[in-house]
């Protein structure tokens, strides 16, 4: 089950994440993104969640010892594949989410997708060293537009 539901997810992601970067950005791709992709992660995540957490699906570590309060606790979440599989779908659901606003952001600051390429790319591998950079690179441009566009 948890095999599947991890394969499931990687595709789903990957197949989102190709289309925002080398499609042409149109509302409905921008909503199929949104509500396909994050959305249906998100989903997954909070079914799988709740199903560890309350017992219902295989148990994260020694019995209740899974926690988000100590490093114990998050190690017993992560000691079954379900756990694993529920933060893999976190991960993929929350670098999405910040792949789309730097593709907004920056087509709305007018950047062109060959800069947008590699920051999305990188997003997509390690979300945060990717939403650093895009942070980095915008900040001339939204200071001349005012921060808030």
């Amino acid at each position: 089950m948890w095999d599947t539901a991890f394969g499931m997810a990687n595709l789903l992601a990957l197949i989102m994440w190709s289309a925002l970067i080398l499609l042409p950005r149109w509302p409905a791709l921008l909503a199929a993104v949104l509500y396909a992709g994050i959305g249906l992660l998100c989903l997954a995540y909070s079914v799988g969640v709740i199903g560890l957490l309350s017992g219902a699906f295989d148990a994260a570590g020694p019995a209740g010892s899974a926690n988000f309060t100590t490093i114990e606790g998050v190690r017993a979440i992560f000691a079954s594949d379900g756990g694993v599989t529920i933060g893999w779908i976190h991960y993929l659901a929350f670098d999405l989410f910040v792949g789309l606003w730097i593709a907004r952001d920056a087509d709305a600051k007018g950047f062109s997708r060959l800069i947008q390429a590699p920051i999305l790319l990188a997003t997509f591998l390690a979300g945060p060293l990717g939403l650093l950079l895009w942070l980095a690179i915008r900040e001339k441009r939204a200071r001349e537009q005012g921060r808030w566009r």
